[in-house]
């Protein structure tokens, strides 16, 4: 329980956060690689060399303070950041090491104006907030460890098959090495995998979405070549170098951007790689349910498309498809039912039957994430109905508004 006095303190912060928040997360997280520099393995290193990470985290601290009173209004975030730290194997040993670098940020950034006071009521309400995620995430290291293949940390599995599902886009299908049998998923959720990569001075984990039904005896990512990037430097070690029979570092499936277990009509609009989450779903629909759905697929054209001839196989009565490209090829036949040139738009959306009724899930690049979001609203879609999943630090869509 947090004080009484803990909270009036860290809510009269609100204001330097609002001001200083940024500044104190870059110190944090220079302190934090210096002190401890095997920590890097466990964050994106291409978000803090573009200033996301730092920028989210800011926003959070700021969150924390201006709720920390009313900590329900947080619980979504809350989870979403337990389910990535499941992914990461994040222990409660860290948390400490966090704490501590986060308050010498601050003091490094606010000099006298952080008052021992005001440290003391932080590290408290930090105490306070560990606690919560470490608690949660014990919750669910236990879950996965108790269901049949499942596991705490990472595990070897073997790649059994590499599939070129267009010009950019690679998928990997993962087995145990063990030989023993993979864990239940949720449609949407993403694993986390760990890389060695020659001549680089870290390990480097990265999430990447399950791509196909929870029905099978293998996990399968879909991996897109990032070029002229920093982010290109695991995608292109996958593409290049990983081949059948490359022994990967995996864990468990993990993230809350997940079908939910409702018999309403499923709207699923995909990005570029963005589809991966949602063949997942798109699959389970088409196989285990009777449910209407709309899979709205956007794409420069049909050279890096994927998953067309898995989204036509997957077709039954109460499944349609909308495919739109923005940069047809001269080849791309287009004026067929549901087939557009141009982007996703008010009339695309209006013309989907059953739209306000409909459960809506979408994924893509934060330009399409940024646009879908304000369709959608504009077409007053009530927000318990929208769920989405962003490549990268979702909170990045909130600081673009």
């Amino acid at each position: 329980m947090i004080s009484a006095k803990t909270i009036e303190i860290v809510k009269s912060t609100v204001p330097v956060l609002a001001e200083h928040g940024e500044a104190i997360t870059r110190a944090f997280y220079k302190r934090l690689f210096i002190q401890h520099p095997e920590m890097k393995n466990i964050f994106n290193m291409t978000h803090q060399e573009d200033g996301t990470q730092p920028q989210v985290l800011a926003k959070a601290l700021f969150m924390y303070a201006q709720y920390i009173d009313k900590l329900e209004v947080l619980a979504g975030a809350v989870e979403s950041i337990a389910q990535k730290h499941v992914s990461l194997t994040i222990t409660p040993e860290m948390y400490p090491i966090v704490g501590e670098n986060l308050l010498a940020g601050m003091g490094e950034v606010l000099g006298e104006a952080a008052t021992p006071e005001i440290v003391a009521a932080w590290a408290e309400a930090y105490d306070a907030l560990a606690n919560i995620l470490i608690g949660r995430e014990e919750d669910l290291y236990v879950d996965r460890e108790a269901s049949e293949g499942g596991f705490r940390g990472q595990k070897d599995f073997v790649v059994t098959k590499k599939v070129a599902e267009s010009r950019v886009i690679t998928s990997f299908y993962l087995q145990r090495k063990d030989g023993t049998a993979i864990s239940a998923f949720q449609p949407g959720q993403y694993l986390a995998l760990t890389f060695t990569i020659p001549n680089t001075t870290h390990q480097y984990t990265r999430n990447y979405s399950l791509s196909d039904c929870n029905c099978k005896d293998y996990f399968r990512i879909s991996v897109k070549r990032e070029l002229g990037t920093p982010d290109g430097v695991v995608s292109n070690f996958l593409h290049d170098q990983v081949e059948v029979g490359t022994v990967l570092s995996v864990a468990m499936p993990a993230g809350e951007f997940a079908l939910k277990a409702e018999d309403k009509p499923v709207v699923l609009i995909a990005g570029g790689v963005g589809i991966t989450p949602l063949m997942s779903m798109y699959k389970n629909l088409a196989h285990r349910t009777n449910r209407n759905v709309t899979m709205i697929q956007c794409a420069l054209n049909s050279d890096v498309r994927a998953f067309e001839q898995e989204i036509e196989a997957g077709k039954r009565a109460g499944i349609a498809s909308i495919l739109l490209y923005d940069q047809p090829l001269a080849t791309d036949v287009l004026g067929k039912d549901y087939d557009q040139k141009g982007y996703l738009d008010l009339a695309t959306l209006s013309g989907i039957p059953n739209l306000k009724e409909s459960a809506i899930y979408f994924c893509g690049p934060k330009p399409f994430m940024v646009n879908t979001l304000s369709l959608l609203t504009t077409l007053g879609i009530a927000p318990e109905a929208i769920n989405y999943e962003f490549f990268g630090p979702a909170e990045e869509l909130e600081l673009a508004k």
